[in-house]
Order: structure tokens, then C-alpha cells, then sequence
């Protein structure tokens, strides 16, 4: 397990410094003067040659390209991450003040999903063909058909005007205040989750139409074995391999992809942090908080594969 865990990382690193390299030369091939949005199409005819100079010397853009890399990957591998061109905020301090906030609605996406659409999927499986069936496949039709951030609008629409309910602003995390913390990030959690439980409906839906047609089911089911165990404790645990494969990737997607219910809750996650840097031109912000993205990636794939073998001892990894 051990020297499998120790590959699959090495494997890891050729992807992340894809990434990297990616993301550093797209960023510098954009169209746009990053002096312009800092000071303004106006603003910026007024610098001399000198100014200009010097404020691409301050920022770091005068030197290569080569050397810049080197310059943020020796920020990164000291824990640094540098700082935002505009405002001069440490990028490591503003992933720990905001990531929390991301990091929670994630989870709580993922958990409502997971109460939401297994049992939905359940149910249309095991009834198939049946008026629960139907029922689960327009549930799943609707949420995968609106937008999660049209869901969120009308959630704060109805909230305001029919209870006069505004959640807190600002950044309060977990530990500060936890009745607070979950006014800010439970709404945007809770709808993400119902988008992203209609992709778990029809995962759980699909796998487990397939596996309760085993050799091995029907055998649970001729030892006299009642429905329920048959699919509860034999046919659901082989079924959920794909929906956890599904999970992981739908957790990675929502910790980089609730920007737009971020803003519709006026979250101040990381989401709402990457659109800000990339408007700006914000080249450290947008480096870091995307490698961010990468290696989370990567860890929950990891965990992923390792989840397989308690799910199903067949699987051995060496």
C-alpha cells in the first residue's frame, strides 16, 4: 500500500508541473497591460519611462520568463506564495482566511448530494419502470437542467423579501463563530449540493441497474434473502464505486466552480478570489490559487483509489 501511495505521488508531480507551466505562460499571452488595470488606460499615459520601469522592476516583470518561473516555484516550495500585485495581500494568508469558507461548502455540497441523490437513485433503480422512477428522472432532468447560481438568486430573493433575512458578511470561520459560519455557508452548500445530487441520482441509478442483474445477486436473492439486504448490503457497495469516482471529481469541481453562487451568497471564498485576480490580471493570485486547485486534485484522486479497496476487497494495490 505503502510503495502504491509513494508511485501514484511520484506519478503526480509530472501533471502538477504541467500545470504550472501552463497556467504561468497562458497567463502572460493574455491581451491586456497589467499596468492598465492597475492605473488605468488614462492613468498609465501619464507614467514617464522611468515610472514604468520602475514599477515593472517592483512587480518582477522585468526580468525573463525563465526567471520568473524560478522565482514563483522557489515562492511555493518555501511556503511563500508571494503576494497580490494590486493589493499586496499574501496569497498563503488569503487561501487560510478564505479557503475555509470554500473548503465548507464543498463538503456541505458533497454530503447533500450524497442524502439527496443515493436514495433517488436508489429508488429509481430498484423500481424501475415505475411512477418512483419517473419521478427520480424528472427530479434529476430539472436540477441538472437550471442553473445552480438562478437557484441561488431566487434563494436570496425569497429570503429578503418574504423573511427579511440577510446572512452575515464578511469572514467568520468555524471556530470564531459556528452559528455565523454555517448562516454563510450552509445556503450556498445546500444548493450546490442539489445540482450536483442530480449527477449522483443518475450515476447510483446506472451502476446499480447493472450490478443487481449479477450472478451473485440473484444467488443472495435464492438463499431467501429479503430485497432490501440483497440491495442494501450486496449489490449498493459494488454500485457506489462509480459514484464515488463521480464524488471526487464533483468535489474538486465545486471547490474551484461555486464562483458563481459564491457571488450570488456574496461568499468571500477562494472562488470569488480567483474570478477577482484574473479581472486584475493578478498573475500571482491566479498562479497559486489554480496549482492550489491541482494538488487538491490530485490528493482526492488518491483517496479515491485507496476508498476502492474497502469497498471491494477484490481490489489490492501493491
Amino acid at each position: 500500500m505503502h510503495k502504491y501511495i509513494a508511485r501514484r505521488l511520484l506519478y503526480s508531480i509530472p501533471g502538477l508541473f504541467g500545470i504550472t507551466i501552463i497556467i504561468f505562460f497562458a497567463l502572460r499571452i493574455l491581451p491586456g497591460d497589467p499596468l492598465a488595470v492597475l492605473y488605468g488606460d488614462g492613468g498609465r499615459g501619464n507614467l514617464t519611462a522611468a515610472d514604468i520601469t520602475e514599477i515593472k522592476h517592483q512587480l518582477g516583470l522585468d526580468h525573463s520568463l525563465v526567471y520568473q518561473y524560478g522565482d514563483w516555484m522557489k515562492d511555493v516550495f518555501t511556503g511563500k506564495m508571494g503576494e497580490s500585485f494590486w493589493r499586496g495581500d499574501s496569497v498563503s494568508e488569503m487561501i487560510i482566511r478564505r479557503g475555509p469558507l470554500t473548503a465548507e461548502i464543498a463538503v456541505i455540497a458533497v454530503l447533500v448530494s450524497w442524502l439527496v441523490g443515493l436514495p433517488v437513485g436508489i429508488i429509481g433503480a430498484v423500481r424501475q419502470n415505475g411512477i418512483a422512477d419517473y419521478l427520480s428522472r424528472i427530479f434529476t432532468i430539472v436540477f441538472l437542467a437550471v442553473p445552480s447560481f438562478w437557484v441561488a438568486i431566487l434563494v436570496v430573493v425569497i429570503s429578503l423579501l418574504a423573511f427579511d433575512y440577510r446572512p452575515p458578511l464578511g469572514i467568520i470561520q468555524l471556530w470564531e463563530n459556528p452559528v455565523s459560519n454555517m448562516q454563510i455557508v450552509l445556503a450556498p452548500g445546500i444548493v450546490l449540493g442539489l445540482a450536483t445530487s442530480a449527477y449522483i441520482a443518475r450515476m447510483a441509478r446506472t451502476t446499480l441497474l447493472e450490478v443487481i442483474r449479477d450472478d451473485y445477486v440473484r444467488t443472495a436473492r435464492a438463499k431467501g434473502l429479503s430485497e432490501r439486504t440483497v440491495v442494501l448490503r450486496h449489490a449498493l457497495r459494488n454500485a457506489l464505486l462509480p459514484v464515488i469516482t463521480l464524488s471526487g471529481v464533483l468535489f474538486g469541481l465545486l471547490l474551484g466552480g461555486s464562483v458563481a453562487v459564491e457571488a450570488a451568497f456574496t461568499v468571500p471564498g477562494l472562488g470569488s478570489a480567483l474570478i477577482q485576480a484574473f479581472t486584475e490580471r493578478d498573475f500571482v493570485v491566479v498562479q497559486n490559487l489554480v496549482l492550489l486547485y491541482g494538488v487538491i486534485f490530485v490528493f482526492v484522486n488518491l483517496s479515491i483509489d485507496l476508498a476502492y479497496a474497502w469497498l471491494d476487497p477484490r481490489i489490492r494495490y501493491n
